[in-house]
């Protein structure tokens, strides 16, 4: 099957717009998060540049954000580009490790492969890519024992259905719901990310 941004777009907002007033939308050079304002009534999960992998990304970020922190401008957090000292690589890997989890996950569902992002160009400190990718893989198989917060949950399912099982993108959409719909607790978390 064929991976078409339009597919995961609408998965998104058949899932979320409805309840959580919020959209995927393509974006240009940076991925930013945007909460509604006077002009534009839904939140805007905004990807980088039509890329697959940071729409995922992405949609991983914004599953982890609690209520308060969907409210601000990429929920409140200060990123640090492509540059970082040594310390800084660190910090952004500690708060990198359960969003590229969400999005292993997210990957594994359409079956499409996942690669890990050190993300720091340039930087004076070098990145240990094996050791991270192996927290990241660690972090997933701990949210595949104790459960994903219920927005990832749904989302994870409606990916499934799609890319495994043959549904259509309201059957899908559907399938999510269930999952919105049963849920009891939203185990999102308002510990820091980065965009």
């Amino acid at each position: 099957m064929s991976h078409r941004l339009e597919d995961v777009m609408a998965l998104f907002d058949g899932l979320f717009l409805p309840h959580y007033r919020t959209r995927l939308v393509r974006g240009g050079d940076e991925p930013l998060y945007l909460p509604a304002d006077d002009v534009v009534p839904w939140h805007r999960v905004i990807f980088a540049r039509g890329f697959y992998a940071s729409a995922l990304h992405e949609v991983s970020h914004w599953c982890i954000a609690g209520k308060q922190r969907r409210e601000l401008e990429d929920y409140g957090y200060w990123y640090l580009p492509d540059g970082r000292n040594a310390q800084q690589q660190q910090a952004f890997e500690a708060a990198e490790i359960a969003p590229q989890a969400l999005e292993s996950l997210f990957c594994e569902a359409c079956q499409r492969p996942f690669h890990v992002s050190v993300d720091n160009l340039g930087g004076e400190a070098e990145a240990d890519r094996e050791s991270f990718a192996n927290k990241v893989l660690s972090r997933a198989q701990r949210y595949r024992d104790e459960g994903l917060p219920r927005r990832a949950a749904a989302f994870q399912m409606a990916l499934k259905s799609y890319y495994q099982r043959g549904a259509t993108l309201d059957q899908a959409c559907s399938a999510g719901h269930l999952i919105l719909k049963h849920s009891i607790v939203d185990h999102s978390v308002s510990s820091p990310s980065s965009c």
